[in-house]
């Protein structure tokens, strides 16, 4: 991280540090259809997808053999070669990500109180691959042949951990399990935490599971799509949708007080201006409303103010319908734009809902909506107002994101335009 001026040097001694709004200052991204920010955006305002053949391993002995994988990743180039045989391919994109994120916000921890900026990610399983690789060790050759970083590399918590550690973050820290929900979730109990008086957090999500191992889980869970077409597998709210498409990856932000950040000089993405979770086994769409009509109330909002819509976007016919009810009863049929760049990506569990966010954020920041590809116009769930193909540009001030988690798990967040 940078060394600018900090808030810091700008407060009285002993002066009360009082929290303001969140604002987004850095956001880094692996996606299969980009990797780093820059290329990532550029990628999705085409409409280009990254879902495609699965080369991670050979998918030929399996019903499901695409995925998205993000391209072009050498760990080599962006990983410490001390760091290559401890950590996972999942840990290796987070950190990349999170490089990306600190690097463009320009906080200095050396500049800080030591722990001024914590660390809070989500995540669905960790290390799955490497934990694979140490599992067949152990059964082939014996226990002296399994790694020591076995014990970290494959827990749901270690990218908090290596990105801490990375980035000398001492703040409060931790992880957050919610499935698909998790990239949000991660963002609330970021968000909560600068109200407790930490300046910064760095959140969101990177996930993966694409090895034999994984891929296991994935299909016993019987919501992947067994499509062989890359353009026909993945097309939520689609009469045809057949399931979901897996992919690796997601997003890392640097959430941090609004009064810090203009101290700084620097004005964010936008204000993370409310945060809801759900809880609610049933299928239907009430769960989803009332997170997002709690989020709404918390950013003192009202649906009419919101522009556009993230979808969570299952790809499975009864969760798209609710999830369309959902919308509905919000908006009103057609009342306000929604979109689905995961279409591009696949579902990227616990890194998902986070990149939805940070696309949402640069929809802001750019004043134009990201495209939902593969669904074609006018095929769609007639009720929704659903922006396909080709990016829409339009006066934007307030985005809603929603993410559900496999079992019950229901979040939103809204974003809007910075003060």
């Amino acid at each position: 991280m940078a060394s600018p001026t900090t808030a810091t040097q700008h407060r009285p001694a002993g002066a009360p540090y009082r929290a303001g709004a969140a604002v987004v200052t850095g956001i880094g991204v692996a996606a299969p259809n980009g990797l780093g920010r820059d290329a990532w955006w550029a990628a999705t305002l085409r409409g280009s997808s990254g879902i495609g053949p699965l080369t991670r391993f050979d998918p030929s002995p399996y019903p499901v053999r695409l995925a998205g994988e993000v391209p072009g990743f050498d760990a080599r180039e962006h990983i410490p070669s001390r760091l290559l045989p401890q950590t996972d391919h999942m840990t290796r994109l987070a950190l990349t990500a999170a490089a990306e994120a600190a690097d463009e916000s320009g906080l200095d921890p050396e500049k800080l109180p030591e722990y001024a900026i914590g660390v809070v990610t989500a995540a669905s399983a960790g290390g799955f691959e490497f934990g694979q690789r140490e599992l067949q060790a152990l059964w082939s050759k014996g226990g002296a042949h399994v790694s020591a970083y076995q014990s970290f590399a494959w827990f749901y918590a270690v990218n908090t951990g290596q990105i801490s550690i990375r980035h000398g973050l001492r703040g409060p820290s931790g992880v957050v399990v919610t499935d698909q929900a998790g990239g949000l979730d991660a963002v609330a109990q970021a968000r909560r935490h600068l109200r407790k008086g930490v300046r910064a957090v760095v959140t969101g999500g990177v996930d993966g599971s694409l090895c034999p191992w994984g891929w296991a889980a994935h299909l016993a869970g019987g919501r992947m799509s067994t499509e062989p077409d890359p353009r026909l597998a993945y097309r939520p709210f689609h009469p045809d949708a057949s399931g979901e498409v897996v992919g690796e990856g997601g997003a890392i932000l640097v959430l941090e007080d609004e009064a810090s950040a203009r101290a700084r000089g620097v004005r964010g993405y936008g204000e993370v201006a409310g945060c809801a979770a759900a809880f609610d086994p049933d299928t239907g769409p009430s769960g989803l409303v009332r997170a997002a009509r709690t989020a709404l109330r918390q950013a003192e909002l009202d649906p009419a103010d919101v522009d556009v819509v993230f979808a969570d976007a299952a790809g499975l016919p009864d969760a798209d319908r609710a999830e369309a009810d959902a919308l509905t009863e919000l908006f009103g049929a057609g009342g306000v734009a929604v979109t689905a760049p995961k279409t591009m990506t696949g579902r990227l569990q616990a890194g998902g809902a986070a990149l939805d966010l940070a696309a949402a954020l640069l929809t802001l920041r750019h004043q134009v909506i990201p495209p939902t590809v593969h669904v074609g116009a006018g095929a769609h769930d007639p009720r929704l107002d659903l922006v396909c193909d080709t990016p829409r540009p339009g006066r934007l001030r307030a985005a809603l994101v929603l993410a559900r988690g496999h079992g019950g798990f229901h979040a939103a967040t809204v974003v809007r335009v910075p003060h």
